[in-house]
């Protein structure tokens, strides 16, 4: 392909880019091939890419079946540029897939362009990412009329683009007809109360949705009419996996009402109720959902305000046995001694809690101890004769002894004059569980046992 890059700008008098070039020429001849050429990279005298080299690239990739991914997020492309990337999509020989270009200057008329082209799309793609984040609003109602007749877009990401409830409206239309869209994430898009009640109105017929997010919409009432909605929904939907509720506001009483949905479902596996104003009173009415629901493996609390008591009521639910939960975050939730020991001795117990987040809450010397013994292990005789060691009591004991691995926590152990000490370590939840999750282990969350007796809606 750097052969028919240098003929194509040799023809059209145009100047050579030295990046796409040199990604080109990196480019091996194999069945599944990505080209990266972001323009965030700091590169020195390196150029970001223009309209021209848009074009370029869309000319280089007609016909051509072993490129399936192109990332130029960051670039200079405006709607021009976007025009060529549209009709290479356009062509029916066309195997990309993955076309990400986050945080270009493409307006109105540029998406309306992509929509066009999405529009077309042959029924060969199996898997087409359309990943589109600018600062300018997106002419959002060509993109959902687009989708009401396209099935190949398998995931839509708008999230940091202000579409407002004008645009969330159109996309609430789109999908009471779409039936192959898995992924929606609206995060930052300014929606208000009135839209976000539409998108849960709307997912009560919608079974094909398994991941959502409407983080931090511009919600004005304290009333939280939309959580009242969004509860229904959790009762009737049987196909959704994945929830993100950040930055909503949510209360105390909100948690009680989603947690009154979701003791009728039984497919949800991640909720993300990370930023809200979510206590120990809240805490209580979830921890009683853990110890029921039959699916729930991820649940993010970071950035509420549960403290010790509420740390104390999802410990007990954790160690319970019918708790199947496997990762929580509960940073920054102003827990300090008791409430983070009694965490530690619920994972210690817990058979399926592998991942467990901390950092942010008071780290006193109590919680980081390490006190493991180092000697020979104990002899397999009766435990009459040679009772077994304790569980671990803090989280310095959990990391030696290999119960909590230092990759699924975010938090460090280190001494410093005799003194055991917490230090935070990059590692954090995962934000998406639909994605990342092979879809044969997604099977039990689409098919989950009906609810006994009736709901009223």
């Amino acid at each position: 392909m750097s052969e028919l890059y240098v003929a194509f700008c040799a023809e059209h008098v145009m100047d050579i880019n030295p990046r796409v070039l040199q990604a080109l020429e990196k480019t091996a001849a194999t069945d599944s091939v990505t080209i990266k050429l972001p323009g965030s990279h700091n590169l020195r005298d390196a150029e970001r890419l223009s309209d021209g080299d848009a074009l370029a690239l869309s000319k280089c990739l007609r016909g051509n079946k072993t490129v399936t991914a192109l990332d130029v997020r960051y670039n200079n492309i405006t709607d021009a540029g976007v025009a060529h990337l549209a009709d290479l999509l356009q062509e029916d020989d066309s195997s990309l897939l993955s076309l990400d270009l986050m945080f270009n200057d493409i307006q109105s008329d540029g998406a309306e362009l992509l929509a066009k082209g999405l529009k077309v799309l042959t029924h060969t793609h199996t898997h087409t990412h359309l990943c589109v984040c600018v600062y300018i609003y997106i002419h959002i109602a060509s993109l959902s009329l687009s989708l009401q007749c396209n099935s190949t877009l398998l995931s839509l990401r708008l999230s940091n683009n202000k579409i407002e409830s004008r645009g969330a409206m159109h996309l609430a239309r789109m999908l009471q007809v779409n039936s192959t869209l898995r992924e929606l994430e609206l995060a930052d898009c300014h929606l208000d109360t009135q839209s976000v009640i539409a998108l849960a109105v709307v997912l009560r017929a919608n079974q094909t949705l398994r991941s959502v997010d409407i983080s931090r919409p511009l919600l004005f009432s304290l009333q939280e009419e939309w959580a009242v909605h969004v509860s229904e929904m959790l009762v009737v939907n049987v196909g959704l996996v994945e929830l993100h509720l950040g930055k909503v506001g949510l209360s105390d009483a909100g948690v009680e009402r989603l947690s009154g949905g979701l003791r009728l479902n039984g497919g949800l596996r991640y909720l993300d109720l990370r930023c809200n104003r979510v206590t120990r009173d809240g805490v209580r009415h979830l921890a009683d959902l853990l110890q029921h629901h039959p699916s729930l493996e991820v649940v993010d609390l970071s950035s509420n305000r549960i403290e010790d008591e509420g740390a104390v009521f999802l410990s007990e639910a954790v160690a319970g046995r019918s708790s199947v939960l496997r990762e929580l975050s509960v940073r920054s939730n102003t827990i300090r001694t008791e409430g983070l020991l009694s965490l530690a001795r619920a994972m210690a117990a817990s058979t399926t809690l592998d991942h467990l987040y901390i950092w942010g809450n008071h780290l006193e010397e109590p919680v980081c101890q390490v006190t493991c013994p180092t000697g020979p292990a104990p002899s397999p005789v009766r435990h009459v004769f040679n009772p077994p060691a304790p569980p671990p009591q803090a989280f310095g004991e959990l990391m030696a002894s290999g119960r909590l691995p230092a990759e699924q926590t975010d938090v460090s152990p280190y001494e410093v004059d005799g003194r055991a000490l917490l230090a935070e370590a990059s590692h954090s939840l995962r934000r998406h569980y639909a994605s990342s999750t092979p879809p044969r282990l997604l099977l039990h969350a689409t098919t989950p046992p009906p609810p006994t007796g009736s709901q009223t809606l």
